[in-house]
């Protein structure tokens, strides 16, 4: 069985735990060039379980995490006070806002996000 290269790559990641299993870019959702299919990615990250709406208590701060890696967070009446990228490697969570600000976050379960001294629920 021949590998391409960039399926390699994805499984010595894996194996390193440098990415979770289920951000693991398989032969099929690379695109001619050797670049991640967007659209595969997209499906594959719509099914990951943190993926959605998080709302602290009270709902003043809701963050929602997209299937595209992007996130886009709404702070009391304004909308998309925030946007910018995000990745998660097991229950860690970094945040790249587009102002250049970045973040970080622990999922301590499958329904709780400890974000900036913040709790948020999974809406």
């Amino acid at each position: 069985m021949k590998l391409r290269p960039i399926t390699v790559c994805a499984m010595l990641l894996v194996s390193l735990h440098i990415i979770g299993p289920s951000m693991a870019v398989a032969s099929s959702e690379v695109s001619a060039g050797g670049k991640p299919d967007q659209q595969s990615m997209e499906k594959k990250m719509a099914q990951h379980p943190y993926v959605g709406m998080w709302v602290t208590d009270g709902g003043h701060i809701r963050h929602e995490l997209l299937p595209n890696g992007r996130y886009d967070e709404a702070r009391g009446t304004r909308n998309s006070a925030y946007q910018g990228r995000y990745e998660i490697k097991g229950n860690h969570i970094d945040y790249w806002d587009d102002t250049g600000f970045t973040a970080d976050g622990t999922f301590v379960d499958a329904q709780t996000l400890h974000h900036g001294g913040m709790i948020f629920r999974r809406q």
